[in-house]
Formats: structure tokens, sequence, C-alpha cells
């Protein structure tokens, strides 16, 4: 819950508030907002001004997890 993803395929949706049809584009970011099981997660994405705009299943192949802090090394 709550990672921050990519897409790594373009995926087709749909507008939350206008219901127009929307296409996703490979390398949209958006946040994990609910586990469903270990192959399938809703990610919401949403504006700059922090608006969703598009609430959609993934298949977690085709998503890369952001990062934004660094992991440490372990020392041998």
């Amino acid at each position: 819950m709550h990672d921050l993803v990519a897409l790594l395929e373009d995926v087709r949706a749909t507008h939350c508030d206008s219901g127009r049809q929307l296409v996703l584009r490979r390398g949209q970011v958006g946040t994990v907002v609910m586990t469903y099981d270990d192959s399938v997660v809703d990610v919401e994405f949403s504006g700059q001004d922090g608006r969703a705009y598009a609430i959609v299943p993934v298949n977690v192949q085709n998503l890369l997890g952001l990062k934004d802090t660094p992991n440490h090394a372990a020392t041998e």
C-alpha cells in the first residue's frame, strides 16, 4: 500500500470525473491504493493538483516500484 510505481506498458482507463476514456502511458507514475493478492493492485493516478483522475487494477508484473531512499549495502 502507498508504494510509488510506474507503468511498464500503456493501460486504458476511464477518467474518474468525466468518464472519458484515457490511455495511461508507459512510465506514468501512480500510487498503490489497494492490494488484492500477489498479482493485482489498484493504482491511483493523480494530477499535480493532487486530484485522482484514474484508479485502475494493474498486474504487478506491469509495474516498476520506485524508490526515494537508498538501500544500504551489507558489509561483509
